[in-house]
Order: C-alpha cells, then structure tokens, then sequence
C-alpha cells in the first residue's frame, strides 16, 4: 500500500506524518510527502525534527513539490486540511476515490490538522499528537485490511 501524506509547504505536517507511519514498521506499506506549495529540498522545520526526536521517531526529509506522478502512484492521498484536499482534486483528474483529509479518513470530528508553521515547541507538540493520534488509527485500518 503507498500512502502519500499533502500538506502547505512539506516541512511540518506531512513529513511529521510520514515519519510516524514509517516508525510503525507496518509491511508492505511505503509512505512518501509532499507540499502543495513546497520548494523542493528544503529541509523539516526545526521543531518538527525536535518533536520526532523526542519521541524517538527516525526520520530523514527533504521537501517535494506534490505532483501528479507521486499522486497516480499512491493507493492513498492523505491531506492535512480540506483546503489541500481540494486542491489536490483540482490539479490531478480521477483520484476522488483515494483522496481524503488524515482525520476525514480515520473518521475524527475535525477535519483539519492545525498548522504549527512558525509556532514554538509547544505548538508543534500539539500538531504531532493531532497526527499521531489520527495515525495509530491509520494503523489498525492498515493492519485490519479496512483500507479498500
């Protein structure tokens, strides 16, 4: 299963994401990132990476523009907000059936994951325990076989 994680600028949200899952060890399941406004090679935020790195979460990034080949590849797009789901829709044909926001798709009440650019630690704390919470339910759906 390749599972692709949207957010603005691919260096918060979505590669904290993508860490998390890839940290689960799950078999068969490839996770890439992207921003929809990313400049590609940046680096994660600074405090994205000091939230990973206490939880003990491994990760290695570097930002990706999302783009149309990385979206046909993905049995999932995972977008943080409505807004990028939208987007995502308007720039890539016939992935309606495979394009949902994170918290849409492990069916939480709000449909956004907060931005924590440009905020403190204590902010990107809050947004990696929205995603992590939102993910150790992407992982029983995965590991249930409810991902069809």
């Amino acid at each position: 299963m390749n599972i692709y994680f949207i957010c603005t600028g691919n260096t918060c949200r979505s590669p904290m994401a993508a860490a998390i899952l890839m940290n689960k060890d799950i078999p068969n399941v490839e996770v890439r990132s992207a921003g929809i406004y990313a400049q590609t090679g940046s680096i994660m935020s600074i405090n994205a990476q000091h939230v990973l790195n206490q939880q003990n979460i491994k990760h290695n990034h570097s930002s990706e523009l999302f783009n149309e080949q990385d979206a046909q590849w993905a049995d999932l797009i995972l977008t943080m907000t409505a807004a990028h789901k939208e987007l995502v829709l308007h720039l890539v044909n016939n992935i309606e059936h495979k394009t949902f926001t994170l918290n849409e798709y492990v069916a939480q009440d709000v449909l956004d994951i907060q931005d924590p650019y440009g905020g403190n630690v204590t902010v990107y704390e809050q947004t990696f325990e929205q995603l992590n919470e939102a993910i150790e339910k992407l992982e029983t759906k995965i590991r249930l076989g409810e991902h069809q």
